[in-house]
This record gives structure tokens, C-alpha cells and sequence, in this order.
């Protein structure tokens, strides 16, 4: 199913060569809202997909279904304090949102099943069977 690449590009075109060279030189201005990596794998009579979601615990993951778009979101907190502040030499995590939205048209969206366990989200999404049109003989007089 192909619908189911998310829906930013990833591609290997000029476009990206250029971004790409943009970040090594300048740094990631963006990089606290990195998107997380997916694998996407057909099981023959359903897809599995599999996000890397590595320092969130179940309860900050959201799984939502609209339509034919199933949107991940993960969302993480900073707690600090004013004495916090001059502890740090060097602080490299991130804290925010994270999100991907996913086409799922082709999916039986409500037999969907999801789990998380050491940072690896996976959800079982099970094909629709297409339906075969009615076939009618009509008898040729």
C-alpha cells in the first residue's frame, strides 16, 4: 500500500541534498522538532509499523484515528527549577511534541493494535479485503 508513506518527503532529490548541506554547515536550527523514524513492513494481509520512540513512557504516547489519517503523537515535559538553570555545563535532550500523520485508506482501522514496550511503538494494522463486485449473467436471446 502505498499510501501508507508518511506524508513528508524523505526522497533522495536535490532539495534535500541542499537542506542536508545546509544543517552540517550551519547546525539543525530545527532540531528540536525532529520527527521520529519509521519502518514500515507488509505482512501480506496487514502492515506493521514500527516508530522509534526511545524516553517516553506509554502515557505520553497518543494514537488517533480520523477518517483515513492516523496520527502518532508522543509529547514530553521539561521539569525544572530557577536552581536548575546554572547546574548545566551542557544540556542536549529535547523536550516538546513529536508527530506523524499516516494515510490509512486500505486499512481495517478498527481492528488496529498498538504496543509499546523499551521506546518501540507497533502497530498492527490489519488490510481491508477488497470487495468483489457482485458478477450478474445476463442470458443473451
Amino acid at each position: 500500500m502505498l499510501s501508507l508513506v508518511p506524508f513528508e518527503s524523505t526522497g533522495n532529490n536535490i532539495f534535500n541534498y541542499l537542506d542536508n548541506m545546509e544543517r552540517n554547515f550551519f547546525g539543525n536550527f530545527y532540531s528540536g522538532q525532529t520527527h521520529f523514524r519509521t519502518d514500515i513492513e507488509d505482512a501480506g494481509d496487514r502492515y506493521v509499523l514500527t516508530a522509534e520512540l526511545p524516553g517516553y513512557e506509554k502515557e505520553d504516547i497518543s494514537v488517533d484515528v480520523s477518517e483515513d489519517m492516523l496520527t502518532i503523537k508522543a509529547e514530553k515535559h521539561e521539569e525544572r527549577s530557577e536552581e536548575d538553570e546554572n547546574r548545566y555545563v551542557r544540556k542536549e535532550r529535547r523536550y516538546g511534541s513529536l508527530c506523524r500523520s499516516f494515510n490509512v485508506s486500505g486499512i481495517d482501522t478498527e481492528d488496529i493494535c498498538a504496543e509499546y514496550k523499551n521506546g518501540i511503538l507497533t502497530l498492527e494494522m490489519p488490510k481491508t479485503v477488497p470487495e468483489s463486485p457482485d458478477v450478474r449473467k445476463i442470458e443473451i436471446q
